[in-house]
């Protein structure tokens, strides 16, 4: 993409997201989040206490795995993730772009709060390894307490 297109765009783990709908034009019902993620930046199986996540993929390959059940995703799905329920995906292809429903939109906080306005062009970078650990433990600690999302 263009240099200008990444004005409203902001770098998150390797690649970017968009904030289409945030929380705050929903009085907090709901957000919709445009991202884009490198293979290798999945988080792992974890249960969210407060919200509900619907995906629907753009382009790329996914596997979910809710609870018991795991789908393989393609371009045009959708995938409902449930509060309360674990989960987690993957990426299959080299990256993914995909929207993310977030219900309610409290959430979309952590997604500001970890990443950086994205600079010139939008690009995705695959990770040469985990993030460092001082990193892993800051953002655990904020989705557990602040957020109530709990890794199995």
């Amino acid at each position: 993409m263009k240099a200008e297109s990444a004005i409203n765009f902001r770098a998150y783990q390797g690649g970017f997201f968009k904030t289409l709908i945030s929380p705050t034009e929903t009085e907090g019902d709901m957000a919709l989040i445009e991202m884009t993620l490198p293979q290798g930046v999945e988080p792992p199986t974890h249960k969210h206490t407060k919200e509900d996540e619907t995906f629907y993929l753009l382009d790329g390959e996914m596997t979910f795995q809710i609870g018991d059940k795991v789908i393989h995703a393609q371009q045009g799905e959708a995938i409902f993730a449930p509060r309360m329920v674990p989960h987690r995906f993957v990426i299959n292809t080299k990256s993914a772009r995909f929207l993310t429903l977030i219900t309610p939109g409290y959430l979309h906080n952590y997604f500001l709060e970890f990443s950086q306005p994205q600079d010139g062009e939008l690009k995705v970078v695959h990770p040469e390894g985990p993030p460092p650990a001082d990193l892993i433990a800051k953002m655990t600690g904020q989705l557990t307490e602040k957020y109530k999302i709990f890794f199995a």
